[in-house]
């Protein structure tokens, strides 16, 4: 099959697309024809090893010295279900599915395979295989850091890169579960993130921004580039700030896709794509997603038949 390998740690040129053994399915796992994923940061963060949180070294031992261990990238797909494993008793060939493969990765790629278990679903009805490879990556890590500010009781949140995959994920949910949602990003986005239910929006090209800000339950900065203290001194006595970067990694669970299809299906959640990419243009993709423009998600077709929405 075709699939793009990471050949070594570096810019987005050191992806190239190779002729590579098609996975085979152990006894509990399936085997997905993948029709599209995804250009996230997890995939950016192995590919440049660019992790500062961690360190470079700390992550050459845990993804390989010179290259990863797993080169065939691609955090989030979505596809068919080509074969199951012996054990496999919930999906069965021809489902539509989704699913976060983590550090398993494998996305880009014509198959791959996820187990049973893991963090794989039914595609949400009415949802195309773009659509659904957009949805996963953002929709878990904001629904994993939401919670550490108690999203469920919070009347207000600020959230700080609004725009891109998991500030638009968080933006949606943050309103699904009736918060008050200030949202903070460029002004190219800010229509953007109205239409996905932000009711207030700060500029954060304002060397004034902060001043604009008001108090609040909640504060989550989504790309991880703002500085606690100013976050901080926005907070409501007993409110939460959390972050993308130095909190914990998000958790991968099959729920937060169960979860998500509600909320997709009830109309409070959609997808946001920027650009689709043919799979042999992946360099281009990462280019870029690395430039820090995209708005929402960039996804990548790998089969070249139009993705439908089944009528």
């Amino acid at each position: 099959m075709k699939a793009v390998v990471c050949t070594r740690y570096g810019p987005p040129e050191v992806l190239q697309i190779e002729e590579v053994a098609k996975p085979v399915p152990k006894a509990d796992q399936i085997l997905v024809k993948v029709y599209a994923t995804a250009v996230n940061s997890g995939d950016l963060r192995v590919r440049s090893l660019d992790v500062p949180a961690f360190g470079r070294f700390p992550m050459q031992l845990i993804l390989g010295f010179q290259k990863p261990r797993k080169p065939v990238l691609g955090i989030a797909f979505a596809g068919e279900v080509a074969e199951i494993g012996s054990h496999v008793k919930q999906f069965k060939v021809g489902d539509r599915v989704y699913a976060m493969a983590g550090m398993r990765m494998g996305g880009y790629a014509e198959y791959a395979c996820v187990p049973e278990n893991g963090c794989v679903h039914f595609i949400p009805e009415k949802a195309s295989f773009e659509e659904a490879a957009s949805l996963p990556f953002g929709a878990t890590t904001a629904l994993h850091f939401l919670r550490k500010v108690n999203i469920e009781r919070a009347n207000s949140i600020l959230i700080y890169g609004a725009s891109g995959a998991v500030g638009t994920a968080a933006v949606q949910i943050a309103r699904y579960y009736g918060a008050e949602v200030t949202a903070i990003c460029s002004s190219k986005n800010a229509d953007l993130v109205k239409e996905l239910g932000a009711d207030h929006w700060i500029d954060y090209t304002d060397p004034d921004f902060v001043q604009k800000c008001e108090m609040y339950d909640a504060v989550f900065d989504a790309v991880g580039k703002w500085k606690k203290k100013e976050a901080d001194a926005l907070l409501y006595q007993g409110g939460r700030y959390t972050s993308v970067a130095g909190y914990g990694v998000a958790r991968e669970l099959k729920q937060d896709l169960v979860l998500l299809n509600s909320i997709y299906e009830s109309g409070d959640f959609k997808a946001v794509i920027d650009k689709v990419y043919p799979m042999e243009d992946i360099v281009e993709a990462h280019r870029y997603v690395d430039s820090g423009r995209k708005r929402g998600n960039v996804v990548v077709r790998v089969v070249h038949q139009e993705a439908t929405v089944p009528l």
